[in-house]
């Protein structure tokens, strides 16, 4: 029996709204990696691309556990002397909340050319409206 590989017309790409007020930061960013990767689907393939778009709605709504608003810290650097920057999850997700989500989801998905490309069908807004209803998205429970 030969491994079946799906062809580039044979990929289906859905629409999928999340809300993500009072979801766990880490669960729901793994969910959605799932998603963008394709692997719900029968037809997954590491290789390719199969995963669907996703967007998420109330991005400002999101919950962390533990002391991660005071001790978590994303760095910077800009390649020069005294170039580091460091932004504490508590001033990230007053200043841009779906960049807190964007990079969670980012450090799940492979570091190569094709984790690139799934990342850009994720699509995160901060809150409740966003512009993709003219792809009728269907409402995802995670």
């Amino acid at each position: 029996m030969k491994t079946y590989s799906p062809k580039e017309n044979e990929i289906t790409r859905d629409w999928f709204v999340v809300d993500a007020e009072g979801e766990i930061l880490g669960r729901l960013a793994a969910r959605i990696a799932h998603r963008l990767r394709g692997k719900h689907k029968p037809e997954f393939a590491a290789h390719m691309d199969t995963g669907d778009f996703i967007v998420v709605v109330n991005a400002d709504k999101i919950r962390v556990t533990g002391r991660k608003l005071e001790k978590k810290v994303y760095q910077s650097y800009s390649g020069y002397p005294g170039g580091i920057k460091e932004v504490t999850l508590k001033d990230m997700l007053k200043e841009k909340p779906e960049r807190v989500l964007y990079k969670a989801v980012q450090g799940m998905l492979p570091k190569n050319r094709i984790g690139r490309a799934q990342l850009t069908k994720l699509k995160i807004y901060a809150g409740p409206e966003h512009p993709h209803k003219s792809q009728n998205p269907a409402a995802l429970d995670l």
